[in-house]
């Protein structure tokens, strides 16, 4: 897949630069966990941070996409989300020890329900959900946040499949 990797056209439009970006980095997860096994996927290879696993980084970023855009941009059920389970701790790492091919579909549903979300809104447009106070962002400030937050996950990826099977890349 790394050959298929491209960066959004260099003289993109806003909107285009900034959702070709996400994908991007998106798309980059998504590759750092190719031909990996349920096992090495739910290996913790970091003893300072056991739940950063490929796994749970795919599911931590299904959640994360959910959060901005689906609870904080359209002021949906956060109920469902675990990010917002306060009786544990990084909730939305946790995966259960489900299939890494079953969290990557999820995530990849996920994705695709936020690309609708951005596609039928305003840049401009603020989120509905006034509980939190990110929740009054416009949606290009939660689309910068979701390429930062995806591009630094991405990044671990990076060096947690390093560690795992010694796999490196830059696309």
């Amino acid at each position: 897949m790394a050959s298929e990797l491209q960066r959004p056209p260099l003289q993109a439009d806003e909107r285009t630069a900034i959702v070709g970006w996400l994908d991007l980095q998106r798309q980059i997860l998504r590759w750092k966990c190719e031909g990996l096994g349920d096992e090495d996927a739910h290996r913790s290879v970091i003893p300072t941070s056991p739940a950063m696993t490929m796994a749970g980084l795919v599911s931590h970023m299904r959640w994360t996409e959910h959060l901005w855009l689906d609870v904080l941009f359209l002021d949906g059920d956060k109920e469902q989300n675990p990010s917002f389970d306060e009786s544990r701790e990084d909730a939305d790492w946790d995966t259960g020890g489900r299939p890494i091919a079953e969290l990557l579909a999820e995530y990849e549903a996920q994705c695709a329900r936020s690309n609708e979300i951005v596609a039928a809104a305003s840049l401009d447009d603020v989120g509905r959900h006034q509980e939190f106070r990110a929740g009054g962002a416009n949606l290009r400030w939660m689309l910068i946040h979701l390429v930062e937050e995806t591009g630094r996950h991405a990044g671990h990826a990076d060096i947690v499949r390093e560690l795992l099977d010694g796999a490196k890349g830059y696309y």
